[in-house]
């Protein structure tokens, strides 16, 4: 036993390794009790266990081993740190526990394996349990098949990677051990239930008996997919989800679970491991396949089927060997072998899937013409082959071939090549199956349905069955609109028959399902990657003349309109009956005169040849009324047109005959229906009179009508044949004038190119200059919709002449094509279908390129030039090369048959010597251009070649290999690149050059797509490979990558891929994930072109208003299709291609990205990320003298996420024209892209900062204008400038206002003007300010006059830091050199002068002799003409806004609001619930408005004429509306009741006095109804907010107007105080009033009082006394908190301010006198908390020391009476009120309360120095004598001051009981006599009151009286209190307080407090500022949940250093702070015992 003790002292872990089994046993139970015990998964004892967790399941000793095992279950179960040891604890498990005779043993390994699964370690488990497999012991091979099926079976297939487990089961089926086949079995069946099918091909070489077994076993699973019921630690929400339905009732719903959490389909294809065949093709393959015999042959094909029998093959490189099949296939001769070879071909597409597309391309045409072979075992291998290789590629990449076959003569091959479309089509969805796709096939089929050959008719029947079955009808139907009946019911019975790939699908869900599609998808393929290679080969001209009769479509449109997507195309208009109309039979002269004479007056008809003109004139007068009356049904055209083409027809003499005639065909091909027949009567007749001067244009009014009613292609056509045919160059110039003309009417769409350009041509080559001219301008309009090919067509023609179409060109460029007016097009506008009208738009293009005459190089690629190519000598492979350039330079355009050159050179690009490498590289380069979109066929064989370019060591060939892959890219678009593995094989290469290098050219290419193909996905892997890369740039690139990556597989996907990946990288790429995430731009919105026809703001407003998040852009999206169309309002940018590009109008990817779209993309966060990163250091601050390149470098990077590629370019253009070219387009997009502009804001306006510093005046007069549109902008969306944004920019353009040129500073003066209403005027005016130092005397002077200006309209606050810094600074310029400079610096004094008064003096300091003398001078002359300067700046700045608070308050919102998510746009400073109807902007307070207009009245307002207007002046009377009222009657007030009153609320504000009294009178009409003031609810801040608006401006305006009529005035003070009075005497409306607007109203209404100009009135004293009234009544009835809280803002303003006169804040302390004398009965609707809050903000910015620095003592006692009133009211419970203020550290408030409760305790029976503080003056029951008279001075104090009158008075008659011989007569003495009897009567009161005589009656003192009855010993108070101002404060205030923290806690939603807690946050943040009523304004427009948000995260702005706290207290912090204030006052009160 004394073994045991020794051991028995050891520490647990200690124990676990011990020697002996039992101590180790020990151990191992209390390590289980200790894992169970601890809490913390983190916590430290854990990582004790690390290295022993393997011993506790290895222990040797089986008894100690089981106890092990349970505690390392344990510990894997609950430590943090157990990942770490998954590797070595289920080794152990496997090796030493699955061999344990226990099943106890092996049940707890399984658990611990399961455990580590569960705990994200499920990929080491299963690498262990599969190692396990191969041990030779069989029952550690049963527990790890065992272990395998549990963890299957509970954590499901998506956990445990189920492919290296199907790959070692036919291993395990094979095994001797009949529990290890049986357990095997178990797991199969596991694994079926999982995967289903996918399971058998992997099995199908296991022992025929077991498969049986196994099938039997599968048929008995049930058919319900399994569900994962054992979930990963990262999955708790699943599994919370899963425990939920199991409670409600097991798998109750099935489908309850997410849609991902749906098992995914397993392909059995993925499961099967890759074999690689070519290595083991026999090895004289190449030679035998050649052979003579064809034996040898068959022996060599024979090989090759075994090798591709096996049902995955390896990727790798089997050009030869398809080569040499696909040979067979063409030229054998025995058809046995090209069968062999076919299944051989099959068998490759099967094994290589998407691998095999490169060589599809080569191999379909092969197989497509061998089906001439008739024998059915050929023809099925066949097509067995061909369909094969279609899964491995697209349609759309095979669809030329196919093309080019349907034409054969063979009826053979036209049907199996229908018949191989109809099955093609099945593996088709309506997506795919676009309308570009289906046009071209379609057309071929309708030619196979009326072959000879009825096998041919069956097949394209079943062709086009398919295609209507698979696109649905709206699709397919407007290509059969010529179809008859029989044959169209036909095609309807084949597709009724079709079984579809994915099961049959009724085509009326495809159609359903199309029509959402459509809109966005549909066209974004045909715009992107849709059909751009299949319409050279199958468009014969009678094809394209189709789909030209086709476009547009008349009014029957209507109706399909509203299905909308492309479905809707399928009745383009006319088609139907417009087909049949051409074939309209010419009628002979007989008919038509019988159908003519019956629609016709005779005469006319008689007088159509007379000889006498005017016969023949009013003939054609009577022949056009009857034309104008026809009905259309009635009219026969053609009859019609006949009888004005008789003699003498066209050869009419007669002008005025002539222009009638030419009239009336116009108005016939107007009104009737007009077929081609008709036209072809009048025509000719028309373009011979096209050139006449006099007819000339009712000709073309003609031609156009004709064009309208036959399509513009045909006419045009027929017009320009006839034109140049004739020798009359006037007519050939004007019928060319005549085109030009109506292509920009009708659009482009349909014409037949090729024609033009040879009448072009001839025209070109005129004589006559007129024709040459008229031709280059038609060469103009056609370039605005074809783009730079069209030049080729014209290269020959001479310099001379090439350098004019140049010219035309050039002028084009940049301008967008016009919006079609006519023709059918028009119609399309307004429906939202325009799926096949895009289509029809894209051929125009399109077809130009497939116009150009391509050649047919393949006989040039000579076997001889290819072996060059490839000959050992270097030379040789040069001179090789350099043939090949020069064919394909001669041939300058291509067909896509290279023959053999393709491998040739790409044999090349692997060439050895680099110079060759670049050649090709060059070769490949033009052979894109030449070959154009046909290219695509080459992307797989030669495209990808020259991406593994990307990995050269050298620079320059990199480069080269870049430029080739984007010149290929422009020609197929980036979605063939992206299909397959080929990229992702590219990335995998671990070469850091090919990968950076790749990166960045996807990081360049992918956010330009709209969508990519899903094998993006594959890429993943090795891009999170690159994000760990060794290689720094690879890194990089890969992080920039990542965000585009994302945009297009969602942040789901990349994270998911992430599972693969080992532990620590995981975690490093899920944070880049997250940081990407943040910076993901949005995706380019599809191309819905209903909406991009919805130009301008109005349409991108709506958009964005709706939310809808991809919507923003479209708006101001273009396909090509509308850049050809040309747009209404053009913001369109031109869609021409980069210069170098001969192909843009291709609707390739590159061109949709090249000028469509939205010019600035929406970054999410990214002005964030900047900013941060500017904050951060990582980028270079916007601060320079001049800029230098690395600024502009950076800002171009900066610029490249969120900035189209294009517009970037220009902006970054050497060449100036080209940055004005970028301003156009900003200019143009502002309106439409406000988000986007938003969000790129700091860029743009650095951008504009570079173009400060050009020497360019008309970029800068351009840049100046935009400005003034940018700031107007953001001015409307109610944006606020960052500091960001206005540090980088304000210093720019104050540079700026020193430029020489006038026009230039006004324009900057004008801009800085607009941005004070976006940026606080006093953060501007410290930028100015700060140009004042400038060198440039034209810019200090400028400078000055802005300071000036802004003092004067936004009041002294905007001087920043002080008024004295400032106003020293200035003055120093009084002494400047430069005469202007001296003037402005004057100038701006006298105008603060004019704000400020004499403080001016004082605060400039000490001026030398000389310059004061200048000044005061000045001052001098400028009180001689008051106003004028004022007047005069008005003039100049109408914009201003003059409320001072308005910008010098503005609250701002933080830059995380800056994004302006539209939603916190509105600044809200306070208002009420009632913005939820949100007012209308018509019906909203325009402050701007309101300014100019007071501009306009003083400028123009004419004398007044004067008036006896005595009457007005009875004391207060409200004059009745003697005018019609303004707006509706406020009868039927709820009708529109808020937008009137907010109608009649807006003119209160007015300009003009009469508007203003006028709307007043109506709502004091309102006000005095009782039931009527109910509807003023809600409006009441608005109200207040108009009427102080309207009493500043009296203040600054009227009454300074020599003009105007000093009665008027009156008469509007009377009206707006008896207004107010009027509220104010309804309680329930006057504590609507929100803090904000008391704050100013009191503001407005002192001001008033103290204003001496009111004393000149005649009834001043009336005004007066009725101000003193409102007062008092404001006081009272408002709600308490709000007005207490207004008040103490309002002195603490005052006070900072050292502008405002002493006896304002005199006035405001006697209103807060007046509030404390009311506490007592209004202490409990108070908003304590909200109070306290105020006081606490006011004293930490007037700490006790500061506020005894002031003047006047008054306001350190108003705070301390207000204070002490509270404590005396509140006692100990006011600590409890401290729960608002953040950091109560920050202000005394605290230690004051304490210091005062304490006083109070400690003295609870002194009274006698309560609530004074001075410390000094405590005085004691025994005070010694030398102190009495301190006391009785400090008692006759209070009785003094206001407040503290009656409290004063107890004590003196206490102090008199107490001494009854002290005298107090000294005191007495120095007082009036008014004073003594005061104070007499007082105590004389007292006395009887404590006597119990009872209370003496009230003496009848009216309220505002009472304060000049309270006396005031001069010795106290100063004698300023004078003209009785009543500024007492009324009772009931403080209801609001209460109501906040009701509504905080959710007890109240009353209407109006919700919006109460804003305004007293709002007047925590800022010091200087309170939320100005301004900014209240605004915020009526939005909602008050935004502005809640908006204020929790309001960002205080930098200068604002106080962080008192901002955001809403939840109640349970508020109770938290009690308890806590509650202990720390225990703690004080404990401490002072």
């Amino acid at each position: 036993m004394g073994d045991d003790s020794e051991w028995m002292k050891l520490p647990i872990d200690q124990k676990c390794e011990h020697k002996l089994w039992k101590a180790r046993l020990n151990g191992y139970e209390e390590a289980l009790k200790l894992f169970e015990k601890i809490d913390d998964e983190k916590s430290p004892e854990w990582s004790k266990y690390l290295g022993l967790v393997k011993k506790f399941v290895t222990d040797s000793n089986a008894v100690a081993q089981l106890k092990g095992l349970e505690a390392a279950l344990a510990y894997v179960e609950n430590a943090h740190v157990a990942g770490k040891t998954t590797g070595e604890v289920v080794s152990g498990v496997v090796n030493k526990v699955f061999n344990q005779p226990k099943a106890r043993a092996k049940e707890l390994g399984t658990d611990i394996c399961l455990m580590f699964i569960e705990i994200e370690k499920g990929e080491i488990v299963q690498e262990e349990l599969l190692k396990g497999l191969d041990n030779k012991n069989p029952k550690i091979i049963v527990a790890c098949i065992e272990t395998l099926r549990k963890a299957l079976s509970e954590f499901g297939s998506k956990i445990i990677s189920l492919k290296p487990i199907i790959k070692v089961l036919p291993k395990l089926f094979e095994s001797r051990e009949k529990a290890v086949r049986d357990e095997a079995k178990l797991l199969a069946v596991e694994i079926y239930r999982w995967i289903r099918d996918a399971l058998r091909p992997p099995l199908q070489n296991i022992n025929s008996v077991q498969l049986k077994e196994l099938e039997e076993e599968w048929v008995k699973l049930p058919v319900s997919a399994p569900k994962q019921s054992r979930f990963l630690r990262s999955q708790q929400e699943m599994k919370a989800k899963f425990e939920q339905q199991q409670a409600a009732g097991g798998d109750a719903d099935g489908g309850g679970d997410d849609g991902d959490e749906a098992v995914p389909q397993v392909d059995a294809y993925e499961l099967l491991e890759a074999v690689e065949i070519l290595s083991k093709l026999p090895k004289d393959f190449y030679d035998k396949i050649e052979a003579k015999k064809w034996q040898e042959r068959k022996e060599a094909l024979e090989a090759v089927e075994v090798l591709v029998k096996n049902p995955k093959l390896e990727a790798g490189d089997y050009a030869d060997l398809v080569k040499a099949l696909k040979k067979v296939v063409g030229k054998d001769t025995n058809v046995m072998l090209v069968a062999l070879a076919a299944k051989c071909l099959a068998g490759l597409a099967t094994g290589l899937r998407k691998k095999f597309g490169q060589y599809a391309g080569h191999v379909v045409p092969t197989i497509l013409e061998k089906f001439k072979e008739k024998k059915p075992q050929v023809v099925q291998a066949l097509q067995e082959a061909i369909d094969a290789i279609f899964l491995t590629t697209t349609l759309q990449n095979l669809s030329e071939d196919i093309l080019a076959v349907m034409d054969n003569k063979n009826p053979t091959i036209k049907q199996q090549t229908s018949l191989f479309i109809a099955r093609s089509f099945r593996h088709c969805n309506s997506t795919v199956l676009s309308k570009s796709l289906l046009k071209p096939f379609c057309a071929a089929l309708l030619k196979h349905i009326n072959d000879s050959a009825p096998e041919v008719r069956d097949a394209a029947f079943e062709a086009l069955g398919t295609a209507l079955k698979v696109a649905g009808e709206k699709a397919v139907n407007p290509f059969l609109t010529d179809v008859d009946k029989l044959k169209l019911d036909r095609i309807k019975e084949s597709a009724e028959k079709v079984e579809l790939a994915g099961g049959s699908r009724a085509s009326g869900g495809t159609d359903r399902k199309e029509s959402k599609p459509v809109a966005g998808k549909a066209p974004a393929l045909s715009g992107a990657a849709g059909d751009k290679d299949t319409k050279d080969n199958s468009k014969s001209g009678a094809q394209k003349k189709a789909p030209a009769a086709k476009s547009g479509g008349p009014p029957k449109k209507g109706k399909q309109a509203a299905a909308g997507g492309a479905g809707s195309t399928g009745t383009k208009g006319k088609k139907g009956s417009e087909v049949k109309e051409i074939f309209e039979p010419e009628l002979s002269i007989e008919v038509c005169e019988e159908k003519a004479s019956a629609v016709l007056p005779a005469a006319c008809l008689q007088q159509l040849d007379s000889g006498n003109w005017k016969e023949r004139l009013a003939c054609m007068e009577e022949f056009q009324k009857a034309v104008e009356l026809m009905d259309r049904t009635e009219m026969p055209c053609q009859a019609l047109v006949r009888m004005l083409a008789k003699k003498p027809g066209w050869k009419e003499t007669n002008f005025q005959v002539m222009q009638i005639k030419l009239h009336i065909v116009a108005l016939i091909a107007q009104k009737g229906t007009f077929s081609k027949t008709s036209a072809q009567i009048v025509l000719d007749g028309l373009v011979d009179k096209i050139g006449d001067v006099k007819c000339g244009n009712n000709a073309k009014e003609a031609l156009t009508a004709i064009a309208e009613a036959c399509q513009l292609p045909w006419t045009a056509e027929q017009v320009m044949s006839m034109a140049f045919s004739q020798k009359n160059p006037k007519n050939q110039s004007e019928t060319l004038n005549w085109l030009s003309n109506a292509i920009k009417e009708f659009g482009f769409s349909g014409l037949n190119v090729k024609a033009f350009i040879s009448n072009v041509k001839t025209a070109l080559a005129a004589t006559n200059p007129a024709v040459r001219t008229s031709a280059i301008t038609l060469l103009g309009v056609m370039y605005l919709y074809v783009g730079p090919p069209l030049r080729m067509f014209f290269e020959d023609e001479k310099p001379a002449l090439l350098s004019q179409i140049d010219a035309e060109f050039e002028k084009m460029q940049g301008q967008t094509t016009p919006a079609p007016t006519r023709g059918n097009t028009r119609h399309v506008a307004g429906s939202g279908d325009d799926g096949e009208e895009g289509d029809e738009q894209e051929d125009a293009g399109n077809d130009v390129v497939d116009l150009l005459p391509r050649t047919d190089i393949s006989d040039k690629i000579t076997s001889e030039l290819v072996s060059k190519i490839g000959d050992k000598n270097w030379k040789i492979r040069k001179e090789g090369l350099d043939e090949v350039t020069s064919i394909i330079n001669e041939a300058k355009f291509i067909q896509p048959n290279i023959g053999e050159l393709a491998p040739a050179l790409k044999s090349r690009l692997n060439d050895s010597n680099k110079i060759l490498v670049q050649q090709t590289l060059t070769i490949l380069q033009q052979l894109a251009t030449a070959m154009g979109p046909n290219i695509k066929q080459h992307v797989k064989n030669l495209g990808i070649p020259i991406v593994t370019i990307l990995g050269d060591s050298k620079s320059n060939v990199r480069a080269a290999s870049l430029t080739t892959v984007n010149a290929w890219i422009e020609q197929t678009g980036m979605k063939e690149w992206l299909e397959g593995e080929d990229l992702s094989e590219e990335l995998k290469k671990e070469n850091p050059f090919l990968r950076q290098e790749l990166l960045g050219w996807l990081a360049d290419k992918l956010p330009t797509l709209r969508s990519v193909p899903s094998d993006l996905v594959l890429c993943v892997p090795h891009l999170y490979s690159c994000l760990e890369d060794r290689n720094g740039d690879v890194r990089k690139k890969a992080q920039d990558a990542l965000p585009f990556f994302m945009m297009h597989l969602g942040f789901e996907k990349m994270a998911k891929a992430t599972g693969k990946l080992k532990p620590t990288s995981k975690d490093q790429v899920l944070a880049m994930l997250e940081k990407a995430k943040a910076n993901m731009p949005a995706k380019p919105a599809p191309l819905s072109k209903a909406s991009s026809r919805a130009v301008g703001a109005a349409a991108a407003k709506s958009q964005v208003a709706s939310g809808s998040g991809e919507d923003y852009s479209s708006s101001t999206m273009e396909s090509k299709a509308d850049a050809k169309k040309a747009k209404a309002g053009g913001t369109a940018p031109k869609s021409k291609g980069i210069q170098g590009k001969k192909v843009p109008s291709k609707s390739n990817l590159k061109d949709d990205d090249d000028r469509s779209g939205p010019v600035f993309i929406l970054v999410p966060n990214g002005k964030e990320q900047r900013m941060k990163d500017e904050k951060g250091l990582k980028v270079l601050k916007w601060n320079f003298t001049t800029p230098r390149d690395e600024y502009i470098e950076q800002l171009k990077t900066q610029m490249s996420s969120c900035v189209a590629k294009w517009l970037q370019d220009e902006m970054f253009h050497a060449d100036f024209q080209h940055h004005n070219k970028a301003i156009a387009v900003m200019v143009e997009h502002l309106d439409s892209e406000r988000d986007g502009v938003i969000s790129c804001l700091d860029l743009i306006l650095k951008w504009l900062t570079l173009r400060f510093f050009d020497t360019n005046t008309s970029v800068l007069m351009k840049v100046l204008e935009y400005l003034k549109l940018l700031f107007a902008m953001l001015n409307q969306e109610e944006y606020h400038l960052t500091e960001n944004e206005a540090t980088s920019f304000i210093p720019y353009l104050v540079l700026k206002v020193g430029e020489p040129k006038d026009v230039i500073r006004r324009d900057v003066r004008a801009i800085l003007n607009r941005m004070c209403l976006v940026y606080p005027a006093s953060k501007m005016f410290t930028f100015i300010m700060e140009g004042t130092k400038s060198k440039n005397s034209k810019q200090r002077a400028e400078c000055l006059e802005e300071l000036g200006c802004l003092v004067e309209s936004y009041g002294m606050n905007v001087c920043q830091p002080t008024p004295g810094k400032v106003l020293k600074e200035i003055a120093i310029h009084i002494g400047d050199r430069d005469n202007t400079v001296r003037n402005a610096a004057l100038n701006t004094i006298v105008t603060v002068y004019n704000v400020h008064g004499d403080q001016v003096f004082k605060q400039i300091g000490n001026l030398s002799e000389k310059d004061m003398s200048m000044l005061e001078e000045r001052i001098k002359r400028s009180a001689k003409r008051p106003n004028a300067t004022s007047a005069k700046q008005v003039e100049e700045k109408p914009q201003r806004a003059q409320s001072a608070s308005a910008n010098a308050n503005m609250m701002r919102k933080g830059p995380a609001e800056d994004m302006s998510s539209k939603l916190n746009q509105a600044r809200n400073m306070s208002g009420h619930s009632e913005t939820t109807h949100a007012v209308p902007r018509e019906f909203q307070l325009d402050l701007d408005e309101i300014e100019n207009d007071n501009g306009r009245v003083r400028c123009e307002m004419p004398a007044l004429v004067q008036h006896k207007l005595d009457d007005i002046f009875e004391p207060v009377l409200i004059p009745e509306p003697k005018i019609r009222a303004v707006s509706p009657h406020f009868d039927d007030m709820h009708s529109n009741t808020a937008s009137t009153i907010n109608f009649v609320i807006s003119q209160v504000a007015s300009g003009d006095i009469n508007t203003s009294i006028q709307a007043l009178a109506q709502i004091d009409e309102v006000l005095r109804q009782e039931d009527k003031a109910e509807a003023m609810s809600g409006h009441i801040d608005q109200f207040l907010i108009a009427t102080f608006m309207q009493l500043r401006l009296i203040y600054n305006t009227h009454m300074a107007d020599e003009k105007l009529d000093k009665d008027e005035i009156v008469k509007l003070y009377s009206c707006i105080i008896g207004n107010m009075i009027s509220l104010f005497q309804i309680e329930s409306l006057a504590r609507e009033a929100s803090a904000g607007v008391l704050k100013d109203l009191m503001h407005g209404l002192i001001t008033l009082m103290l204003d001496s100009r009111v004393d000149d009135l005649e009834e001043d004293q009336q005004v007066i006394k009725s101000v003193n009234l409102l007062v008092v009544k404001v006081l009272e009835k408002s709600d308490q908190t709000n007005i207490l809280s207004a008040l103490l803002v309002l002195l603490q303003d005052c006070l900072l301010t050292t502008a405002s006169s002493p006896k304002f804040s005199e006035l405001v302390m006697k209103c807060l006198w007046r509030m404390v004398r009311l506490l007592p009965e209004t202490i409990n609707t108070i908003n304590l908390d909200r109070i306290m809050l105020d006081i606490h903000i006011f004293m930490k910015v007037f700490p006790k020391e500061k506020l005894k620095q002031c003047k006047s003592e008054f306001p350190i006692r108003t705070l301390k009476t207000l204070i002490h009133t509270l404590c005396k009211l509140k006692g100990p419970k006011l600590l409890d009120h401290l729960t608002m203020i953040d950091n109560k550290n920050e202000s005394e408030l605290e230690a004051h309360l304490c210091k005062m409760m304490k006083h109070s305790l400690d003295q609870t029976g002194s009274k006698s120095d309560k609530g004074t503080e001075k410390g000094a003056s405590r005085t004691d029951e025994k005070t010694p004598k030398a102190k009495v008279n301190d006391i009785l001075a400090e008692i006759f104090k209070k009785i003094g001051s206001k407040e503290n009158t009656k409290e004063g008075l107890a004590e003196l008659y206490e102090y008199k009981k107490k001494y009854s011989d002290a005298d107090i007569e000294p005191f007495l003495k120095n007082s009036s006599q008014f004073f003594q009897s005061y104070v007499e009567r007082g105590l004389r009161l007292i006395e009887m009151e404590r006597e119990g005589k009872g209370r003496i009656p009230s003496t009848g003192v009216s309220p505002q009286m009472e304060v000049s009855c309270i006396p005031t010993p001069t010795n106290t108070v100063p004698s300023s209190i004078g003209n009785a101002n009543g500024e007492e404060v009324g009772p009931s205030v403080y209801l609001e307080r209460l109501k906040i923290l009701r509504q905080r806690c959710g007890l109240d939603n009353a209407k109006q407090e919700d919006r109460a807690p804003l305004t007293s946050q709002l007047s925590k943040p800022s010091v200087p500022t309170v939320a100005s009523s301004t900014d209240m304004l605004h915020s009526k427009l939005s909602q008050l949940r935004e502005s809640r948000e908006q204020y929790q995260h309001i960002d205080l702005d930098s200068n604002q250093t106080h962080s008192s706290g901002i955001g809403t207290t939840t109640s349970s912090s508020a109770a938290s702070n009690i308890d806590d204030l509650k202990k720390r006052l225990e703690r004080i009160k404990s401490s002072r015992k």
